[in-house]
């Protein structure tokens, strides 16, 4: 008899031993995006899809537990973002965040992973206080930040030239760390700042602004904002003449459902940075057309972004044998990320993906050969180049 016990006993164990791998049984991730605001057409169902493709490629389950999407829309309101994120991880038993367009509710969600113990996988905000003096064990930031995109750019448009700057800027956390990001780098290479004015997020009328930017006679009007603002106000610039009148225009954060929508009449010659684009070679072709196939447009920076980094933390599950937030995340910073579109990438201690980043300007009508094919490639980028260096981080956990 009391072998017998022994053997329950051991057998229960060893059984409860292989179900604590994967807490409640499935591996349940919560795309956080904007499913009906100014952010949809660069994140929001192509979010989504972004991550049911990459639990496809991986396959539906991992340590033999099911993976299940679920989603929701934070209407780009941080109350709404923090109140989902709260349910998602008390009661709807969500382990990992990804997504999250928009930098304030971005911040609010990572300060909510970091206590709860989760693990956010952000693609969509830009701010890099998120992986700078804000940085968490918990949080990965996948897919661009404002250093390296106001770094890339501003860099290369300066030595083109482009040596006096005016800022259109959103006036919100991200726009407003976009606009010091770059105005740092301009000023450092030599440039000057002229001037900036700052809009509310959904503006319709650009003209006060842009006819400001025109006056200042800047070389360079810059357009630190995002989604339908940023597609208002360079169309806008363009029809006001700023191009034809020998001002540069630069996008500080452009996706290509941006120059899209914007057409190549009026996008044509402005100067972005992004960390993918779908006509790079064979492979991110065939994955951007089985994409539009679901969604009808070609993946931005932010859907390649939730698909890598969903990837990725499947992958790093699998090699731990656990779904244990800190076990996971340390998988994740020691094995090379590698998938369609980033190749050699790492994740460092502070959360930051190191990545290569691109230079593009967009392309003339004339040019293009089909209707998404918008971008020239003018640079790549290393990602030690790109992003910010480790002996410049305010981030304790660099410091160990």
């Amino acid at each position: 008899m009391r072998l017998y016990v022994l053997a329950c006993a051991i057998l229960a164990s060893l059984t409860s031993g292989v179900s604590a791998q994967i807490s409640d049984d499935v591996v349940r991730i919560g795309v956080l995006t904007d499913l009906s605001s100014w952010g949809r057409d660069n994140s929001g169902p192509g979010s989504v899809e972004a991550a049911k493709m990459a639990v496809e490629e991986f396959g539906p389950t991992v340590l033999g537990k099911p993976i299940e999407i679920v989603s929701a829309d934070h209407q780009m309101k941080v109350d709404v973002g923090v109140q989902i994120a709260r349910e998602w991880f008390d009661n709807g038993k969500v382990d990992a965040v990804a997504d999250i367009p928009n930098s304030g509710i971005a911040i609010a969600v990572h300060n909510l992973v970091r206590d709860r113990n989760k693990i956010a996988l952000l693609s969509g905000p830009g701010a890099s206080s998120l992986t700078d003096e804000l940085c968490s064990p918990n949080t990965v930031q996948f897919a661009y930040d404002t250093y390296a995109l106001s770094k890339v750019t501003a860099s290369a448009v300066i030595n083109e030239g482009g040596k006096s700057w005016f800022f259109i800027t959103a006036d919100y956390a991200f726009g407003q760390q976009l606009e010091k990001d770059a105005t740092r780098f301009i000023k450092e290479l030599g440039g000057t700042v002229l001037g900036s004015v700052r809009h509310p997020t959904n503006t319709a009328d650009f003209s006060s602004f842009a006819l400001q930017a025109q006056g200042s006679k800047a070389d360079v009007v810059a357009f630190a904002n995002a989604g339908q603002d940023t597609d208002n106000s360079i169309k806008q610039a363009g029809e006001f003449g700023l191009v034809k009148g020998g001002q540069k225009l630069v996008g500080l954060l452009m996706f290509d459902t941006d120059v899209h929508a914007i057409g190549l009449e009026a996008a044509q010659g402005t100067y972005m940075t992004t960390a993918s684009y779908w006509n790079m070679d064979d492979k991110t072709r065939a994955w951007s057309k089985k994409f539009f196939a679901k969604t009808n447009v070609m993946p931005t920076m932010i859907h390649t972004g939730v698909y890598g980094s969903v990837l990725h933390y499947l992958k790093a599950i699998k090699a731990a044998g656990t779904d244990d937030p800190q076990k996971v995340m340390a998988k994740m910073r020691e094995l090379p990320i590698e998938d369609v579109f980033v190749h050699g990438g790492r994740l460092r201690e502070d959360g930051r993906v190191i990545r290569d980043m691109y230079l593009a300007r967009v392309k003339k009508p004339q040019e293009s050969k089909e209707p998404w094919d918008t971008l020239e490639i003018v640079k790549t980028v290393k990602g030690d180049d790109a992003y910010r260096p480790v002996a410049e981080s305010k981030c304790p956990l660099l410091k160990k």
